[in-house]
């Protein structure tokens, strides 16, 4: 039986298939900016596909996004429980020909990835993070990990950084962490003027755009 797709957005190559990129949205939500990062995947050939997980609610104000980020985090079963089936729709429509996913998280969404690739090794075999941590136990992951990250970033201490870093290289898992200079939290999206930096951005593109066509050998 196939999986219906879950709530999000869902962005196809021209050829309609490709290797299946999983995107987990910040605190914003489902912006703007997470969906036109999964149109410029999908120009770039690969399926991407971002669930839903405030299911239509999106914040623009900090404090908006504070308050979604915390009921999301109460109800951190659930989310884990959407994710699974987001991970699960890849796999059935675009996954098994490119042997698993990568995922690719901002901020809020990190938490979550880490999470998935230590719970589901056969299926997530690299993961991308944009300025987000955690301090969990990803001894089981074989995933490969790349990390961006912010030179001055109030939401994230170095010391978090670091420490992630090594948990990752201690379990024996290849990780490439980059701290970019003059950077702030959100450097990466041109919605958050007051800290996206073009330079930086592109640059973080292109590494992670390299890190996939390895990951997935294209």
């Amino acid at each position: 039986m196939t999986n219906p797709q879950p709530d999000g957005f869902l962005a196809l190559p021209p050829t309609g298939k490709g290797p299946a990129v999983l995107v987990l949205h910040a605190w914003w939500g489902l912006n703007g900016t997470i969906k036109a990062f999964c149109k410029q995947l999908a120009e770039a050939g690969f399926v991407a596909f971002a669930p839903d997980l405030y299911h239509g609610k999106v914040a623009d104000n900090i404090s908006d996004a504070e308050a979604l980020g915390e009921a999301l985090d109460n109800n951190y079963l659930q989310a884990q429980s959407e994710i699974a089936d987001a991970v699960k729709f890849l796999i059935q429509r675009f996954g098994e020909a490119s042997g698993g996913l990568a995922v690719i998280a901002f901020s809020l969404g990190v938490y979550y990835a880490l999470e998935l690739a230590a719970a589901d090794p056969k299926h997530i075999h690299s993961v991308v993070l944009f300025y987000g941590s955690g301090d969990g136990d990803y001894s089981s992951s074989k995933a490969a990990y790349l990390g961006h990250f912010a030179e001055d970033d109030e939401f994230e201490p170095q010391s978090n950084v670091d420490s992630l870093e090594e948990s990752l290289r201690s379990s024996g898992l290849p990780v490439t962490f980059y701290r970019y200079s003059g950077t702030g939290h959100w450097f990466f999206e041109p919605d958050r003027p007051q800290a996206y930096n073009p330079q930086a951005a592109r640059l973080a593109w292109d590494r992670t755009f390299a890190f996939l066509k390895r990951s997935f050998d294209v």
